[in-house]
């Protein structure tokens, strides 16, 4: 018993060392399963490719196939939902404002998740404001050690605003 056990876990553990060794459709679900969390993730464009490259290697994936055709209806949703989790993993360490106007806060707010991000995540905010009835708006906050997304609501509190996490941006409008 105990000998077939340890060629058991022997035999797990290099079939795991030697991914050549999976067979094409065990390879489809690995990639399936790639293109699930890509898709979770926000990442649109390797979702794509791993359900492409999962149908190449079985195109009898059905879910598969299905999930590559809702990504092309909902690619600009997944895209939004993604830029949002994004902002919920970069944190502020610290943002202090006195009387500054909405433009000033995410001027401000948009170099430091940049500078926090290392570059991998552009803040890219628009104010859509025609009424101009954010520009008088004045900001007072002292936030430390907080997600960026938690800092956005506190902004948007005091601006009297709403944001809204679209596919390239991140839009600031009135209520």
């Amino acid at each position: 018993m105990h000998k077939s056990l340890v060629l058991l876990i022997a035999g797990t553990a290099a079939a795991l060392a030697e991914p050549n060794s999976l067979t094409p459709a065990q390879q489809a679900d690995a990639y399936y399963g790639k293109g699930i969390a890509a898709e979770k993730a926000g990442d649109v464009a390797a979702a794509r490719a791993a359900y492409t490259q999962a149908l190449q290697l079985n195109p009898g994936l059905a879910n598969c196939r299905y999930r590559l055709t809702q990504l092309q209806i909902d690619a600009p949703s997944i895209a939004a939902k993604g830029r949002e989790a994004k902002f919920s993993k970069v944190m502020v360490p610290a943002l202090q404002l006195e009387n500054a106007t909405l433009q000033e806060a995410i001027d401000g707010l948009s170099l430091i998740i940049e500078k926090e991000a290392k570059g991998q995540l552009a803040a890219n905010f628009v104010i859509q404001d025609p009424g101009k009835k954010l520009a008088a708006t004045k900001i007072t906050l002292n936030l430390k050690n907080l997600p960026a997304s938690a800092v956005m609501s506190y902004l948007m509190t005091q601006a009297n605003a709403k944001v809204r996490y679209d596919e390239h941006a991140v839009v600031i409008e009135p209520k």
